[in-house]
Protein backbone atom coordinates (compact mmCIF):
# COMPACT_ATOMS: atom_id res chain seq x y z
CA UNK A 1 0.00 0.00 0.00
CA UNK A 2 2.59 2.32 0.34
CA UNK A 3 3.68 4.90 3.38
CA UNK A 4 1.86 7.80 1.32
CA UNK A 5 -0.78 7.09 -0.88
CA UNK A 6 -2.28 9.96 -2.85
CA UNK A 7 -6.41 9.01 -3.42
CA UNK A 8 -7.87 10.72 -6.44
CA UNK A 9 -11.70 11.52 -5.98
CA UNK A 10 -13.48 12.49 -2.74
CA UNK A 11 -16.58 10.65 -3.49
CA UNK A 12 -17.90 7.30 -2.05
CA UNK A 13 -14.97 5.11 -3.50
CA UNK A 14 -12.60 7.69 -2.15
CA UNK A 15 -13.75 8.27 1.01
CA UNK A 16 -13.51 4.54 1.50
CA UNK A 17 -9.90 4.77 0.35
CA UNK A 18 -9.53 6.99 3.26
CA UNK A 19 -10.91 5.46 6.35
CA UNK A 20 -8.96 1.67 4.66
CA UNK A 21 -5.76 3.20 4.09
CA UNK A 22 -5.54 5.10 7.58
CA UNK A 23 -6.77 2.90 9.34
CA UNK A 24 -4.02 0.77 8.22
CA UNK A 25 -0.91 3.38 9.04
CA UNK A 26 -0.82 4.96 5.73
CA UNK A 27 -0.28 8.55 5.23
CA UNK A 28 -3.02 10.04 2.93
CA UNK A 29 -3.17 12.88 0.86
CA UNK A 30 -6.69 12.98 -0.66
CA UNK A 31 -7.43 15.43 -4.12
CA UNK A 32 -10.52 16.63 -6.15
CA UNK A 33 -10.89 19.01 -8.86
CA UNK A 34 -13.99 20.24 -7.20
CA UNK A 35 -15.32 20.35 -3.12
CA UNK A 36 -17.96 18.05 -2.71
CA UNK A 37 -21.29 18.92 -1.27
CA UNK A 38 -21.46 18.91 1.60
CA UNK A 39 -17.58 18.69 2.19
CA UNK A 40 -16.60 15.22 4.06
CA UNK A 41 -15.16 14.94 7.35
CA UNK A 42 -11.30 13.96 7.18
CA UNK A 43 -9.02 12.61 10.34
CA UNK A 44 -6.64 16.03 10.54
CA UNK A 45 -3.56 13.95 9.40
CA UNK A 46 -4.90 13.20 5.79
CA UNK A 47 -4.14 15.79 3.39
CA UNK A 48 -7.06 17.33 1.32
CA UNK A 49 -6.24 19.25 -1.44
CA UNK A 50 -9.44 20.80 -3.88
CA UNK A 51 -8.97 22.68 -6.94
CA UNK A 52 -6.76 21.90 -10.04
CA UNK A 53 -3.49 20.15 -10.08
CA UNK A 54 -0.64 18.26 -11.57
CA UNK A 55 1.66 16.05 -11.95
CA UNK A 56 3.59 17.80 -7.80
CA UNK A 57 0.95 16.34 -6.62
CA UNK A 58 2.70 12.66 -6.55
CA UNK A 59 5.53 14.27 -4.82
CA UNK A 60 6.19 12.25 -1.73
CA UNK A 61 3.84 9.41 -3.01
CA UNK A 62 4.37 5.30 -3.86
CA UNK A 63 1.28 4.74 -4.52
CA UNK A 64 -1.78 6.40 -6.21
CA UNK A 65 -5.89 5.20 -5.85
CA UNK A 66 -8.04 6.31 -8.30
CA UNK A 67 -11.89 6.74 -8.16
CA UNK A 68 -13.74 5.10 -10.64
CA UNK A 69 -14.44 8.24 -12.36
CA UNK A 70 -10.81 8.63 -12.90
CA UNK A 71 -10.04 7.29 -16.81
CA UNK A 72 -7.36 4.70 -16.60
CA UNK A 73 -5.74 6.32 -19.21
CA UNK A 74 -5.43 9.44 -17.14
CA UNK A 75 -1.74 11.78 -17.65
CA UNK A 76 -1.69 11.88 -13.78
CA UNK A 77 -1.76 7.97 -13.81
CA UNK A 78 0.14 7.70 -16.50
CA UNK A 79 2.71 9.96 -15.20
CA UNK A 80 2.64 7.54 -11.91
CA UNK A 81 3.42 4.01 -13.70
CA UNK A 82 6.89 6.00 -15.37
CA UNK A 83 7.49 7.19 -11.90
CA UNK A 84 7.16 3.25 -10.94
CA UNK A 85 4.56 4.55 -8.37
CA UNK A 86 1.63 1.61 -7.52
CA UNK A 87 -1.46 2.37 -9.71
CA UNK A 88 -4.72 1.02 -7.87
CA UNK A 89 -8.12 1.44 -6.66
CA UNK A 90 -11.11 1.17 -4.12
CA UNK A 91 -11.69 -2.55 -5.83
CA UNK A 92 -8.63 -3.52 -6.63
CA UNK A 93 -8.05 -3.59 -3.05
CA UNK A 94 -10.71 -5.42 -2.34
CA UNK A 95 -10.12 -7.90 -4.88
CA UNK A 96 -6.61 -7.88 -3.26
CA UNK A 97 -8.04 -8.38 0.26
CA UNK A 98 -11.51 -10.56 0.40
CA UNK A 99 -11.01 -13.70 1.44
CA UNK A 100 -14.39 -15.08 0.13
CA UNK A 101 -15.16 -16.18 -2.77
CA UNK A 102 -16.19 -13.55 -5.62
CA UNK A 103 -19.45 -13.70 -7.97
CA UNK A 104 -18.94 -10.98 -10.66
CA UNK A 105 -21.47 -9.39 -12.43
CA UNK A 106 -21.02 -7.25 -15.41
CA UNK A 107 -22.30 -6.30 -19.06
CA UNK A 108 -24.07 -3.07 -20.77
CA UNK A 109 -27.40 -3.32 -19.86
CA UNK A 110 -29.27 -5.35 -16.37
CA UNK A 111 -26.04 -5.20 -14.17
CA UNK A 112 -27.98 -3.77 -10.81
CA UNK A 113 -31.09 -6.17 -11.11
CA UNK A 114 -29.31 -9.11 -11.87
CA UNK A 115 -26.87 -8.33 -8.90
CA UNK A 116 -29.57 -7.60 -6.64
CA UNK A 117 -31.41 -11.08 -7.89
CA UNK A 118 -28.45 -13.04 -7.59
CA UNK A 119 -27.31 -11.86 -3.88
CA UNK A 120 -31.44 -13.18 -2.96
CA UNK A 121 -30.71 -15.86 -5.13
CA UNK A 122 -27.73 -17.09 -2.78
CA UNK A 123 -29.28 -16.38 0.56
CA UNK A 124 -31.53 -19.51 -0.01
CA UNK A 125 -28.11 -21.29 0.90
CA UNK A 126 -26.32 -22.00 4.00
CA UNK A 127 -23.27 -19.11 3.43
CA UNK A 128 -23.58 -15.40 3.81
CA UNK A 129 -23.94 -13.19 1.36
CA UNK A 130 -22.75 -9.34 0.73
CA UNK A 131 -23.69 -7.84 -2.13
CA UNK A 132 -21.88 -4.65 -3.63
CA UNK A 133 -19.12 -3.10 -6.20
CA UNK A 134 -21.12 -0.35 -8.42
CA UNK A 135 -24.31 -0.89 -6.28
CA UNK A 136 -25.02 0.23 -2.53
CA UNK A 137 -22.08 0.64 -0.15
CA UNK A 138 -18.63 0.78 -1.05
CA UNK A 139 -17.46 -2.80 0.06
CA UNK A 140 -14.24 -2.21 1.26
CA UNK A 141 -16.17 -0.41 4.19
CA UNK A 142 -17.50 -4.26 4.81
CA UNK A 143 -13.93 -5.88 4.43
CA UNK A 144 -13.55 -6.66 8.15
CA UNK A 145 -17.15 -8.31 8.42
CA UNK A 146 -16.48 -10.97 5.41
CA UNK A 147 -15.23 -14.58 6.27
CA UNK A 148 -14.15 -17.69 3.82
CA UNK A 149 -17.85 -18.74 4.41
CA UNK A 150 -19.11 -15.68 2.65
CA UNK A 151 -20.66 -15.40 -0.93
CA UNK A 152 -19.66 -12.01 -1.71
CA UNK A 153 -21.84 -10.91 -4.86
CA UNK A 154 -20.38 -7.34 -7.04
CA UNK A 155 -21.84 -5.24 -9.91
CA UNK A 156 -18.93 -4.48 -12.10
CA UNK A 157 -18.58 -1.46 -14.49
CA UNK A 158 -15.92 -1.34 -17.30
CA UNK A 159 -14.28 1.43 -15.48
CA UNK A 160 -13.90 -0.89 -11.97
CA UNK A 161 -13.13 -4.00 -13.91
CA UNK A 162 -9.81 -2.00 -16.13
CA UNK A 163 -8.50 -0.67 -12.61
CA UNK A 164 -8.44 -3.89 -10.77
CA UNK A 165 -5.01 -5.79 -11.59
CA UNK A 166 -6.06 -9.11 -11.43
CA UNK A 167 -10.33 -9.50 -11.50
CA UNK A 168 -10.29 -13.30 -9.69
CA UNK A 169 -14.16 -14.12 -9.34
CA UNK A 170 -15.20 -17.87 -8.66
CA UNK A 171 -18.39 -17.17 -11.20
CA UNK A 172 -18.22 -14.51 -13.32
CA UNK A 173 -21.36 -13.80 -15.60
CA UNK A 174 -21.65 -11.06 -18.46
CA UNK A 175 -25.15 -10.11 -19.72
CA UNK A 176 -25.05 -8.51 -22.55
CA UNK A 177 -22.47 -5.99 -24.72
CA UNK A 178 -23.86 -2.62 -26.53
CA UNK A 179 -22.28 0.25 -27.01
CA UNK A 180 -21.60 2.66 -23.64
CA UNK A 181 -19.01 4.95 -22.30
CA UNK A 182 -17.63 5.51 -25.53
CA UNK A 183 -16.68 9.24 -24.86
CA UNK A 184 -14.21 7.26 -21.65
CA UNK A 185 -12.66 3.92 -23.92
CA UNK A 186 -12.94 5.46 -27.09
CA UNK A 187 -14.20 2.59 -28.70
CA UNK A 188 -15.81 -0.64 -28.88
CA UNK A 189 -13.43 -2.77 -28.75
CA UNK A 190 -11.63 -0.98 -26.09
CA UNK A 191 -14.72 -1.58 -24.18
CA UNK A 192 -15.10 -4.74 -24.87
CA UNK A 193 -12.03 -5.79 -23.42
CA UNK A 194 -12.34 -3.87 -20.18
CA UNK A 195 -15.60 -6.33 -19.66
CA UNK A 196 -14.11 -9.32 -21.14
CA UNK A 197 -11.72 -8.88 -18.10
CA UNK A 198 -14.01 -10.72 -15.77
CA UNK A 199 -13.61 -13.89 -17.21
CA UNK A 200 -10.11 -13.87 -18.82
CA UNK A 201 -8.95 -14.61 -15.08
CA UNK A 202 -10.80 -17.52 -14.86
CA UNK A 203 -9.44 -20.60 -13.70
CA UNK A 204 -10.60 -24.11 -14.84
CA UNK A 205 -12.38 -24.82 -11.94
CA UNK A 206 -14.32 -21.29 -12.14
CA UNK A 207 -17.33 -20.36 -14.07
CA UNK A 208 -18.32 -18.00 -17.00
CA UNK A 209 -21.63 -17.75 -17.08
CA UNK A 210 -22.79 -15.75 -20.55
CA UNK A 211 -25.40 -15.36 -22.70
CA UNK A 212 -25.01 -17.08 -26.23
CA UNK A 213 -27.92 -14.83 -27.46
CA UNK A 214 -25.41 -11.80 -27.62
CA UNK A 215 -23.27 -12.40 -30.27
CA UNK A 216 -20.75 -9.89 -28.35
CA UNK A 217 -20.95 -12.10 -25.36
CA UNK A 218 -20.82 -15.17 -26.80
CA UNK A 219 -17.36 -14.83 -28.36
CA UNK A 220 -16.01 -14.40 -24.55
CA UNK A 221 -16.47 -18.26 -24.34
CA UNK A 222 -13.31 -18.25 -26.57
CA UNK A 223 -11.25 -16.05 -23.99
CA UNK A 224 -12.00 -17.74 -20.75
CA UNK A 225 -10.06 -21.05 -18.87
CA UNK A 226 -13.06 -21.35 -16.88
CA UNK A 227 -15.89 -23.82 -17.73
CA UNK A 228 -18.81 -21.80 -19.47
CA UNK A 229 -22.15 -22.03 -18.74
CA UNK A 230 -24.74 -20.38 -21.15
CA UNK A 231 -27.41 -18.83 -18.82
CA UNK A 232 -29.60 -17.89 -21.68
CA UNK A 233 -30.44 -21.60 -22.41
CA UNK A 234 -31.20 -21.98 -18.31
CA UNK A 235 -34.47 -23.96 -17.61
CA UNK A 236 -36.72 -24.08 -16.52
CA UNK A 237 -37.84 -20.44 -16.77
CA UNK A 238 -37.96 -18.38 -13.29
CA UNK A 239 -41.21 -16.81 -12.35
CA UNK A 240 -39.86 -13.39 -12.38
CA UNK A 241 -42.14 -10.81 -11.30
CA UNK A 242 -41.01 -7.71 -12.87
CA UNK A 243 -42.24 -6.97 -16.37
CA UNK A 244 -40.08 -7.39 -19.83
CA UNK A 245 -38.91 -9.80 -21.51
CA UNK A 246 -34.88 -8.07 -20.20
CA UNK A 247 -35.90 -8.93 -16.47
CA UNK A 248 -36.72 -12.86 -17.56
CA UNK A 249 -33.02 -12.76 -19.11
CA UNK A 250 -31.97 -11.19 -15.97
CA UNK A 251 -33.57 -13.89 -13.80
CA UNK A 252 -32.08 -16.77 -16.39
CA UNK A 253 -28.45 -15.08 -15.29
CA UNK A 254 -29.34 -15.03 -11.16
CA UNK A 255 -30.92 -18.66 -11.69
CA UNK A 256 -27.62 -20.28 -13.62
CA UNK A 257 -25.57 -18.69 -10.87
CA UNK A 258 -27.10 -20.11 -7.77
CA UNK A 259 -27.19 -23.47 -9.56
CA UNK A 260 -24.01 -23.27 -10.34
CA UNK A 261 -23.39 -22.64 -6.50
CA UNK A 262 -25.35 -25.79 -5.87
CA UNK A 263 -28.92 -24.50 -5.05
CA UNK A 264 -31.87 -26.03 -6.30
CA UNK A 265 -34.40 -24.77 -9.02
CA UNK A 266 -37.15 -24.77 -6.17
CA UNK A 267 -34.49 -22.14 -3.98
CA UNK A 268 -33.94 -20.47 -6.93
CA UNK A 269 -37.57 -19.88 -7.87
CA UNK A 270 -38.70 -19.11 -4.23
CA UNK A 271 -35.82 -16.28 -4.30
CA UNK A 272 -37.09 -14.95 -8.06
CA UNK A 273 -40.81 -15.02 -7.10
CA UNK A 274 -40.50 -12.92 -4.02
CA UNK A 275 -38.06 -10.37 -5.74
CA UNK A 276 -39.29 -6.73 -5.76
CA UNK A 277 -36.42 -5.17 -8.00
CA UNK A 278 -34.60 -2.30 -7.68
CA UNK A 279 -34.69 1.58 -7.33
CA UNK A 280 -34.32 3.36 -10.51
CA UNK A 281 -35.01 0.28 -12.62
CA UNK A 282 -38.88 0.17 -13.63
CA UNK A 283 -39.64 0.84 -10.18
CA UNK A 284 -43.40 1.86 -9.68
CA UNK A 285 -43.90 5.04 -7.73
CA UNK A 286 -47.41 4.52 -7.93
CA UNK A 287 -51.17 4.81 -9.27
CA UNK A 288 -53.00 7.97 -9.56
CA UNK A 289 -56.44 8.18 -11.36
CA UNK A 290 -55.71 5.42 -13.07
CA UNK A 291 -52.26 6.21 -14.12
CA UNK A 292 -49.13 3.85 -13.64
CA UNK A 293 -45.76 5.83 -13.01
CA UNK A 294 -42.67 3.95 -13.17
CA UNK A 295 -39.16 5.18 -12.33
CA UNK A 296 -36.19 4.23 -15.59
CA UNK A 297 -33.81 6.63 -14.30
CA UNK A 298 -30.87 4.13 -14.60
CA UNK A 299 -31.37 3.96 -18.23
CA UNK A 300 -28.72 6.28 -19.00
CA UNK A 301 -28.02 4.94 -22.56
CA UNK A 302 -30.32 4.41 -25.72
CA UNK A 303 -30.57 0.71 -25.59
CA UNK A 304 -31.50 0.85 -21.38
CA UNK A 305 -33.92 3.40 -22.52
CA UNK A 306 -35.38 1.20 -25.57
CA UNK A 307 -35.57 -2.27 -23.02
CA UNK A 308 -37.41 0.36 -20.69
CA UNK A 309 -39.99 1.53 -23.43
CA UNK A 310 -40.30 -2.41 -24.88
CA UNK A 311 -41.25 -3.17 -21.49
CA UNK A 312 -45.07 -1.94 -21.71
CA UNK A 313 -45.86 -3.47 -24.85
CA UNK A 314 -49.24 -3.58 -25.34
CA UNK A 315 -49.73 -0.45 -22.78
CA UNK A 316 -50.49 3.04 -23.89
CA UNK A 317 -47.37 4.78 -23.06
CA UNK A 318 -46.24 8.38 -21.96
CA UNK A 319 -42.37 8.69 -21.87
CA UNK A 320 -39.91 11.35 -20.29
CA UNK A 321 -36.56 10.79 -22.10
CA UNK A 322 -33.37 12.67 -22.54
CA UNK A 323 -30.50 14.18 -20.70
CA UNK A 324 -27.01 14.08 -21.15
CA UNK A 325 -24.54 11.94 -23.64
CA UNK A 326 -23.48 12.09 -27.63
CA UNK A 327 -22.32 9.81 -29.63
CA UNK A 328 -25.21 7.38 -29.72
CA UNK A 329 -27.15 5.09 -32.42
CA UNK A 330 -30.60 6.31 -31.98
CA UNK A 331 -32.28 4.48 -34.55
CA UNK A 332 -33.49 1.64 -32.62
CA UNK A 333 -34.44 3.80 -29.57
CA UNK A 334 -36.69 5.97 -32.26
CA UNK A 335 -38.15 2.99 -33.75
CA UNK A 336 -39.06 1.44 -30.38
CA UNK A 337 -40.48 4.87 -29.68
CA UNK A 338 -42.25 5.44 -32.13
CA UNK A 339 -44.03 2.54 -31.90
CA UNK A 340 -44.56 2.13 -28.63
CA UNK A 341 -45.55 5.76 -27.41
CA UNK A 342 -48.88 7.95 -27.56
CA UNK A 343 -46.39 11.75 -26.78
CA UNK A 344 -42.96 12.25 -25.43
CA UNK A 345 -41.55 14.78 -22.96
CA UNK A 346 -38.30 15.77 -23.41
CA UNK A 347 -35.96 17.15 -20.99
CA UNK A 348 -31.91 17.51 -20.79
CA UNK A 349 -29.40 18.35 -23.00
CA UNK A 350 -29.85 16.00 -26.03
CA UNK A 351 -33.45 17.51 -26.00
CA UNK A 352 -33.11 19.39 -29.38
CA UNK A 353 -31.66 16.07 -30.99
CA UNK A 354 -34.22 13.89 -30.04
CA UNK A 355 -36.70 15.68 -31.20
CA UNK A 356 -35.43 16.30 -34.71
CA UNK A 357 -34.97 12.16 -34.24
CA UNK A 358 -38.54 11.83 -33.66
CA UNK A 359 -39.74 14.44 -36.11
CA UNK A 360 -43.44 13.82 -36.77
CA UNK A 361 -44.25 11.86 -33.77
CA UNK A 362 -45.77 13.98 -30.62
CA UNK A 363 -43.70 15.37 -28.44
CA UNK A 364 -43.52 18.26 -25.87
CA UNK A 365 -40.51 20.26 -24.53
CA UNK A 366 -39.87 20.96 -20.45
CA UNK A 367 -37.64 22.92 -19.10
CA UNK A 368 -37.31 20.91 -16.24
CA UNK A 369 -38.32 17.64 -14.82
CA UNK A 370 -41.14 19.10 -12.55
CA UNK A 371 -42.39 20.49 -16.13
CA UNK A 372 -42.02 17.00 -17.61
CA UNK A 373 -44.39 15.38 -14.91
CA UNK A 374 -46.79 18.47 -15.23
CA UNK A 375 -47.12 17.60 -18.89
CA UNK A 376 -47.03 14.27 -18.86
CA UNK A 377 -49.70 14.27 -16.10
CA UNK A 378 -51.88 16.61 -17.46
CA UNK A 379 -51.72 14.38 -20.46
CA UNK A 380 -52.32 10.69 -19.54
CA UNK A 381 -55.40 9.23 -19.47
CA UNK A 382 -57.05 6.07 -16.90
CA UNK A 383 -55.60 2.55 -18.11
CA UNK A 384 -52.08 4.65 -19.02
CA UNK A 385 -48.36 4.22 -18.32
CA UNK A 386 -46.03 7.52 -17.24
CA UNK A 387 -42.49 6.28 -17.48
CA UNK A 388 -38.96 8.13 -17.22
CA UNK A 389 -36.62 6.08 -19.74
CA UNK A 390 -34.13 9.26 -19.90
CA UNK A 391 -32.15 7.22 -22.72
CA UNK A 392 -29.13 9.00 -21.89
CA UNK A 393 -26.97 9.93 -18.58
CA UNK A 394 -27.93 12.75 -15.96
CA UNK A 395 -24.89 15.25 -15.66
CA UNK A 396 -26.62 17.69 -17.26
CA UNK A 397 -29.10 18.66 -14.86
CA UNK A 398 -28.82 15.82 -12.16
CA UNK A 399 -25.84 15.01 -9.46
CA UNK A 400 -26.74 11.37 -10.80
CA UNK A 401 -29.28 8.83 -11.78
CA UNK A 402 -30.10 8.38 -8.65
CA UNK A 403 -30.67 12.04 -7.85
CA UNK A 404 -32.92 12.15 -11.39
CA UNK A 405 -34.97 8.88 -10.14
CA UNK A 406 -35.82 10.59 -6.93
CA UNK A 407 -36.52 14.32 -8.11
CA UNK A 408 -38.93 12.42 -10.60
CA UNK A 409 -40.60 10.05 -8.01
CA UNK A 410 -40.66 13.44 -5.11
CA UNK A 411 -42.35 15.78 -7.99
CA UNK A 412 -44.81 12.70 -9.26
CA UNK A 413 -46.38 12.40 -5.60
CA UNK A 414 -46.14 16.45 -4.98
CA UNK A 415 -48.35 16.58 -8.30
CA UNK A 416 -50.59 13.82 -6.44
CA UNK A 417 -50.64 15.14 -3.07
CA UNK A 418 -48.59 12.77 -1.53
CA UNK A 419 -45.84 14.01 0.87
CA UNK A 420 -44.35 10.74 2.12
Amino acid sequence: MGERALVIGAGLSGRALVRHLTARGVAVRLADLKQPDPAPAFPPQVEVLYGPYDQLILEGCDAVYASPGVPWDDPLLEAARTHGLLVSSEIDVFFRECPAPIVGITGTNGKTTTTALTGEVLRQGSRPVLVGGNIGETVLDRLDEITPEHWVVLELSSFQLESVAEPRVRIGAVLNLTPDHLDRHHTMEAYVAAKARLVEFLEPEDTAVLNGADARVRELAGRTRGRVVWFDRHRPDPPMPIPGEHNLMNARAAAAIGRVAGLDDGAIDRAIAGFQGVEHRLELVGEWEGVRWYNDSKATNPDAGQVGVASFAGKPLILIAGGYGSGFDLAAWAEEVRRRTRLVVLIGQSADLLAQTLAGHPIQRAASLEEAVELAAAAARPGEVVLLSPAYKSFDMFQSYEDRGRRFKGAVRARHGVTA
